[in-house]
């Protein structure tokens, strides 16, 4: 055995004598010497070994070149190391630093120094490139429609037709328009014409359009609206909201709410500043004075806008185009009330007894109304026009008291500086999203 001080025990072999029945004895025999020699030289090494070990190998050694037995698999023979084994603590010699991003961030930082580069040629100063003219159909969640709500007038459900799991709205008419072919569209044309420009004073145009319309046929490809904004020269952009699609319904949707136009704005000014490729005029077009064009059935829109849209004296102007049909008390009130904004009316003989009324109307409050568009056109201008006959009224928005009349009154207002600019005061131009 082996002990502090190691010594050797030699264990003898005893075996019976040969006699049977004589007295058992033990024979030692003796064991040669160079047989001594052979066991020391192969115990001394092994005694050393032993000796420095100090100690018994871990478990986790023995497992290591353990055989697998029923039920061990790798995990348990080579245990995953703790997140102690692999980080040091703060009790131990490696003192612990949490990382600083800002002392990351400054590292990465590459100082240099502005420079120039030899030409042969003259230089002349950078100039950003003109953007180019961007029209788009761009899918609003504060468009017109889809609408759930009521209708103002009659404090009755919009959708107040149903079959089955298909839900519609019957008109004044009593004809019947369903939701999924009427009154789910909820596109915006939107139009940045190439020479707009961010920096300076501008008007954002929201075009209601009329009865039996749809954005890309009739706003764009026969009335020409983007067209005409382009023409005018003015630093404006469009927004023309899709209403009943090619239906005889002037339905105002979410116009009908309070804030709806304040909202429609306010999302479409991220839109508006993509196709305008900046991203940071997202907040300028949000809180940029406002021109509404309302042809035929916009009316409604427009007139529910003006009371409840929630955009303050940011309403620069209003232009009806043969759409005086209803919502009289809603135009005077805003004429009256609003008096650094503009009003044009011009009508045919089938408007023309509605017009009279909101003239006597706007009279009666005390405010002036002039009847040619040959003036400028100021805040405070209220001008109705009538056209001849002759002209159509499906024609109104290409062809009125003269060719292409919203780029005329873009134009005429572009000579107005103050119809423009900023409101200082009243409403309320913060950004909601």
């Amino acid at each position: 055995m082996v002990g502090a001080n190691p010594k050797f025990e030699v264990y003898v072999r005893v075996t019976p004598a040969k006699k049977p029945g004589s007295p058992r004895h033990a024979r030692v025999r003796a064991i040669p010497s160079y047989r001594w020699l052979s066991l020391l030289a192969l115990l001394i090494p092994v005694s050393f070994t032993l000796a420095q070990c100090g100690k018994a190998p871990s478990a986790g050694s023995l497992a290591a070149n353990a055989q697998g037995t029923a039920g061990d698999n790798f995990d348990d023979r080579f245990p995953q190391p703790q997140f102690k084994d692999r980080f040091p603590t703060a009790a131990e010699s490696l003192q612990q630093r949490p990382a600083n991003v800002a002392d990351a961030q400054t590292r990465r930082v590459v100082q240099t120094q502005p420079y120039r580069v030899a030409s042969l040629a003259p230089t002349v100063p950078y100039e950003r490139p003109q953007h180019e003219e961007q029209t788009a159909l761009v899918g609003l969640k504060s468009s017109a429609f889809p609408y759930y709500g009521n209708n103002p007038r009659t404090e009755t459900p919009f959708l107040n037709v149903s079959n089955g799991d298909r839900r519609g709205h019957r008109s004044y008419s009593g004809r019947v328009y369903w939701q999924d072919e009427t009154f789910n569209d909820n596109r915006v044309l939107m139009h940045v014409p190439e020479h707009f420009d961010i920096k300076k004073p501008g008007v954002i145009v929201v075009f209601f359009h009329g009865n039996g319309a749809t954005l890309e046929r009739d706003v764009r490809d026969r009335q020409l609206v983007p067209q005409q904004i382009s023409d005018s020269g003015a630093n404006a952009v469009l927004l023309a909201p899709q209403l009943a699609v090619d239906a005889a319904d002037s339905s105002a949707g979410k116009f009908w709410q309070p804030g709806g136009l304040k909202r429609f704005i306010n999302e479409s000014a991220d839109h508006l500043a993509q196709l305008y490729d900046d991203p940071s005029a997202a907040k300028a077009f949000a809180n940029m004075p406002i021109v509404i064009v309302g042809y035929s059935g916009g009316f409604v829109p427009t007139a529910w806008s003006l009371e409840v849209g929630g955009v303050g004296n940011r309403i620069r102007g209003v232009v009806l185009l043969d759409a005086v049909y209803g919502e009289l008390d809603k135009f005077a009130s805003w004429i009256a009330n609003n008096r650094s904004g503009f009003f044009v009316s011009a009508y045919t003989r089938y408007t023309q007894r509605h017009d009279q009324e909101l003239i006597e109307m706007i009279r009666d409050k005390g405010v002036a109304v002039s009847d040619d568009m040959d003036g400028p056109l100021r805040p405070g201008s209220v001008v109705f026009v009538k056209t001849p006959d002759g002209v159509t009224h499906r024609d109104y928005v290409t062809h009125a008291w003269t060719d292409k009349p919203v780029r005329e009154v873009l134009a005429k207002m572009a000579l107005t500086p103050s119809l423009t600019r900023y409101a200082a005061s009243g409403g309320d131009t913060s950004i909601s999203r």
